[in-house]
């Protein structure tokens, strides 16, 4: 599996100085205390031609990160060989996520690829989590299938 750098969002800022660049790459270090919310998508593509689009898209919206409110940080997933990608993305509240949900450049994404391909996912709720346990249990999940 291929991963992106954490990219913290503005709520990211609640871990201070953990989150700063030259941290641990895979991950942020440290731990965020409270209620978050983690969504994992999985989207599999048909094709593989459709895969480089799907990548620059994701990739330009993931630009849009440090704007968006309750957003902790997120990372970008990618299995080519099995046409498969994806995000773990952390947010400290529903509203956050749900409003990136709707922001115009994901609605794009989501009507030019939605019959391309099959895209699943789920959100996980944590209490006190550190990045590392987020990542294994999104990538558990991931090779699980979604059972």
């Amino acid at each position: 599996m291929l991963r992106s750098g954490w990219r913290p969002g503005p709520a990211g800022a609640l871990l201070g100085d953990l989150a700063a660049p030259g941290g641990v790459r895979d991950g942020v270090p440290g731990r965020l205390n409270g209620p978050l919310l983690v969504s994992v998508t999985d989207f599999t593509s048909d094709t593989y031609r459709a895969l480089p689009g799907i990548a620059r898209r994701g990739l330009r919206l993931r630009r849009r990160w440090p704007e968006l409110d309750q957003a902790v940080g997120m990372w970008l997933w990618a299995v080519p060989s099995a046409r498969r990608c994806g995000a773990v993305s952390v947010w400290t509240g529903r509203r956050g996520l749900a409003e990136f949900v709707r922001l115009p450049e994901h609605v794009v994404i989501m009507d030019e690829y939605r019959g391309r391909g099959t895209i699943r996912s789920v959100i996980l709720e944590y209490e006190n989590v550190d990045a590392a346990h987020i990542r294994r249990d999104a990538e558990a999940w991931l090779r699980s299938g979604g059972r």
